[in-house]
């Protein structure tokens, strides 16, 4: 990561923010002394204190350290130009808040101290806060908030498997996928086997039909296994509280499942309309949820990275060396944005059937012993050097092309698994 603070900056602002107001310390720039406010947490006061700056220091450059890189307050500053932002990570600022005082003792004044000292005393280990454009940071947020509503989806799901077991376990083996409207629409209008066993044929065969199931000798079979199906128990003291509760459920999943479709057609309207979607919807099982969410984790800033392996570590998919003495050793990267390390493991694992040699390279490691998760990562790996070489260059990625490549360097991959 690079940094920009060859600006001359009229004063140097520390904040430690909050939920409900925000500590500052500042200091102009040619003085030693330190000034102490407090600014509520209000657009109102926010935008008084912003403008007040502007005016004491006309309007020249500010630089503003914190501890966040987005959010409300970011949000906020991000409308002052003359506002340069220096985010943080927390973990660095409580390292430097113990190296002063090893009793743990945590005051927000001191933190905004803290902050202001970092940016005039080390100004070449912060990095400016530079916005990507608007339409990225809108696929960025859309990506991520998508794989959140995933994440609610399948704990929905999860939770309606457990209460159909107690009572109704057969609906689990007739739909096997439980994140879809048909598992949804099933169980609101039959929530229980005996509604279910009661429904006229024509009733259950239109309903099969009118969810895409066309050929007649599939909707006679589940038919029949509903008819067929006994019962797990009869216990009304059973069935009834957890009825009532996938009925409630089955509301929840099918609003969530409809959020997560409309945040499908936003991404696929927007990413396409960016310069770089044509190079990350090249890759193999990149497909229109994942080419997205490749775009959203490089960005547009090529300046950002200078190397690939800048990208394997901020993104997590590196693992940590530590030396001490005569021992070293090699564990997880626990401090990373954890959705991007998320997006290259999770891309990765697509990649193996749509790619020859990600398929052999997985197959290797899993032959050196690796687990299933840890060969993931170390696809993903090497993946993200090919990619930062497509994206830094522009140009989609051709599997013959690479392949070529590997076969002039004699790679064992082109042997697949044989040889590990």
């Amino acid at each position: 990561m690079r940094t920009s603070t060859d600006t001359e900056f009229a004063a140097f602002v520390g904040i430690d923010w909050a939920d409900r107001k925000h500590d500052v310390c500042l200091q102009a720039a040619g003085s030693s002394k330190r000034e102490l406010s407090v600014v509520p947490h209000r657009p109102e006061a926010i935008a008084q204190w912003a403008e007040g700056l502007r005016q004491r220091f006309g309007g020249r450059p500010i630089a503003v350290c914190l501890e966040i890189a987005k959010g409300p307050l970011v949000y906020a500053l991000q409308r002052y130009p003359f506002l340069v932002l220096f985010p943080v990570n927390p973990t660095t600022l409580a390292k430097y808040r113990e190296t002063f005082c090893v009793s743990g003792a945590k005051d927000d004044p001191t933190d905004a101290q803290l902050a202001l000292e970092l940016l005039v005393t080390h100004p070449d280990k912060l990095s400016r806060l530079n916005p990507e454009s608007g339409p990225m940071r809108i696929l960025q947020q859309l990506v991520e908030q998508r794989r959140t509503l995933v994440d609610d989806v399948r704990r929905l799901t999860n939770r309606i498997t457990d209460a159909l077991k107690q009572y109704f376990p057969q609906a689990l083996e007739w739909f096997p996928d439980k994140d879809t409207l048909v598992f949804c629409d099933f169980l609101t209008n039959w929530p229980t086997l005996k509604q279910a066993q009661r429904a006229r044929k024509a009733r259950l065969s239109a309903f099969f039909r009118e969810h895409n199931v066309r050929y007649p000798h599939l909707v006679e079979q589940r038919i029949q296994a509903i008819l067929a199906a006994t019962a797990l128990t009869s216990d009304n003291a059973v069935i009834a509280p957890n009825r009532l509760l996938v009925e409630t459920l089955v509301q929840q999943l099918r609003v969530l499942l409809q959020a997560v479709a409309r945040f499908d057609r936003e991404i696929a309207a927007l990413a396409p309309t960016l310069p770089d979607y044509a190079v990350f919807a090249s890759f193999p099982g990149a497909g229109p949820v994942f080419a997205p969410r490749l775009l959203a984790a490089f960005g547009e800033q090529r300046s950002r990275y200078q190397l690939a392996d800048e990208v394997q570590k901020y993104t997590g998919i590196a693992p940590v060396t530590e030396r001490s003495g005569n021992k070293c050793w090699v564990h997880w990267r626990l401090q990373c944005p954890k959705f991007l390390r998320q997006t290259f493991v999770e891309w990765a694992a697509l990649s193996i059937p749509h790619c020859y040699w990600a398929k052999a390279y997985y197959e290797q490691q899993r032959g050196r012993g690796s687990t299933h998760q840890a060969a993931l990562r170390a696809l993903a790996f090497k993946w993200i050097r090919i990619v930062y070489r497509c994206w830094q260059n522009r140009t989609p990625y051709d599997e013959a092309r690479y392949l070529t490549a590997l076969k002039r360097r004699g790679s064992p991959l082109l042997n697949g698994a044989q040889n590990p």
